[in-house]
């Protein structure tokens, strides 16, 4: 029996486990456990949409699922917690820099890439699990996700696009801090502004990562790749997209955003109020307890 332990679509939104169990971070406190005890099933859903899973891979894919999630809950949560409790002392100190926010974000992408490797052998399964319909499939739903990506973020003016980055980052600040006042608002815009904006580049990556996931499966299918060399075909992939911001032709761009990023997020911080950074602290708290309560299975 084939097995599985993630999407082959982790080449695209790897971060999709993560993101249910970190980046959560930025749903309401309470929704966190719930989430998270749910995650199997989200997970198979969102995998579904992307091959239509036939009967028999439906059985072992839910019972891989299962397996990583129980992995991801006894080795990964008590480190998420444990990074979180660095930065809430980070917030704490009052002075927080913007290398250690660098950091933090350095760390966070090394928890994703722990994640994609760790699936890597059962990764190379399902690939080799998978059927040409679905690869359609999933070219069909790439070409769906991509209309979508257009009418959201390259429709109207690069005012409308600035303002609509801006009201997405603040709904994630507010939750972190609550309410800012006007004043604050305007410097945060002002931060949040001289952010690169260019969503025909994100755009770009985005279908460029689709066509070497289609290519790559193709490849698989066609070739007929046993399970060493679909392993080490997927690894490659897989580092070519965790160091694509690192490419020549990408590098300047991508380093002026998360530099400006950095600096955005260091801006809120730095004009929040004692009342504000409270606000901040007790909601890190309850994410740590829940990291931690759902470490231990609760």
């Amino acid at each position: 029996m084939k097995k599985f332990n993630t999407p082959p679509t982790v080449f695209l939104r790897v971060r999709m486990l993560f993101l249910i169990a970190f980046v959560a971070l930025l749903s309401a406190c309470s929704a966190i456990r719930f989430t998270y005890n749910h995650g199997d099933t989200l997970l198979y859903w969102w995998l579904n949409a992307y091959l239509d899973l036939d009967s028999d891979q439906s059985d072992w894919v839910k019972k891989d699922i299962d397996k990583l999630f129980q992995w991801h809950r006894t080795t990964q949560l008590r480190d998420y917690a444990g990074l979180l409790t660095k930065m809430q002392r980070q917030l704490g100190d009052g002075n927080v820099t913007q290398d250690e926010l660098l950091s933090d974000y350095r760390d966070v992408k090394a928890r994703t890439e722990l994640l994609a490797f760790k699936a890597l052998p059962d990764l190379a399964d399902l690939a080799m699990s998978i059927k040409p319909d679905q690869i359609a499939q999933m070219e069909k739903k790439f070409a769906k996700n991509n209309e979508d990506f257009r009418k959201k973020f390259m429709s109207g003016s690069v005012e409308d696009q600035h303002k609509a980055r801006y009201k997405k980052a603040m709904e994630q600040l507010e939750l972190w801090f609550g309410s800012f006042s006007r004043d604050q608002e305007a410097a945060l815009r002002k931060a949040s502004d001289a952010r690169p904006l260019d969503n025909e580049v994100w755009l770009q990556e985005r279908v460029l990562r689709q066509k070497k996931i289609i290519a790559l499966l193709q490849r698989i299918q066609r070739d007929k790749l046993n399970k060493e060399q679909t392993m080490a075909a997927i690894h490659d992939l897989l580092r070519d997209l965790f160091d694509r911001m690192d490419a020549p032709e990408r590098k300047a761009f991508f380093d002026a955003y998360v530099d400006n990023t950095s600096k955005f997020i260091l801006t809120a911080i730095r004009l929040t109020t004692p009342d504000q950074k409270a606000h901040a602290q007790k909601r890190m708290q309850g994410w740590i307890n829940d990291f931690n309560a759902l470490a231990a299975g609760k």
